[in-house]
């Protein structure tokens, strides 16, 4: 499962609602579950599509600090791999009957890339939102522990006491978002060099 964090002025509410406006069309649909903190969009194959295989996926959407999570589920894919198993068998047999199945081809093509698609739809609407992986402005603060005053992130002392501030300078994965800490190489959620 990948998940990514966006940190800004976004709800689960926002993206869900941007996913389904995608999805909810042509031979996939969309539906919008739970609501509030915690919702999922899933995004699958519509029953009887005229071509393609069958497939599915869920994009599950929580609030988090300053902004929100949005894990990827794992993409059913054994409908497009049957869809495409086909193909090959029916053009084995005669290379012309790929000509009846191009339909069928582009789409299992299409299907297979549709966490792809999902990643720049979210990508999009959170540029849209002004959301991104950079800290939000609350946590590129850091808080004087003697006179409570916010300090921007890398000053060394307090601006109004002079008090030292320490190394817990917070920063986040440039890849996924996810909040890590100074001694971190690798980010323990993507697996990334920092």
């Amino acid at each position: 499962m990948e998940q990514r964090v966006y940190h800004g002025p976004v709800t689960p509410s926002d993206l869900a609602r941007a996913l389904l406006a995608e999805f909810n069309r042509g031979n996939l649909r969309a539906q919008i579950i739970g609501a509030g903190d915690k919702m999922a969009v899933q995004i699958a194959t519509r029953p009887g599509a005229m071509s393609g295989g069958q497939t599915a996926l869920t994009v599950n959407i929580q609030k988090h600090t300053d902004g929100i999570l949005v894990q990827l589920g794992q993409q059913a894919w054994l409908g497009v791999a049957a869809s495409l198993g086909h193909t090959a068998f029916s053009v084995l047999r005669n290379p012309l009957n790929l000509l009846g199945r191009l339909d069928d081809l582009a789409q299992d093509i299409e299907n297979l890339q549709l966490s792809e698609k999902i990643w720049q739809v979210i990508g999009t609407t959170m540029q849209a939102l002004e959301a991104g992986h950079q800290l939000s402005e609350r946590l590129t603060r850091l808080t004087c522990d003697y006179c409570l005053t916010a300090n921007p992130v890398g000053e060394s002392n307090c601006i109004a006491c002079g008090a030292p501030l320490g190394i817990a300078q917070p920063r986040t994965c440039p890849n996924c978002g996810f909040v890590v800490q100074a001694k971190d190489r690798q980010c323990p959620n993507c697996k990334q060099a920092l």
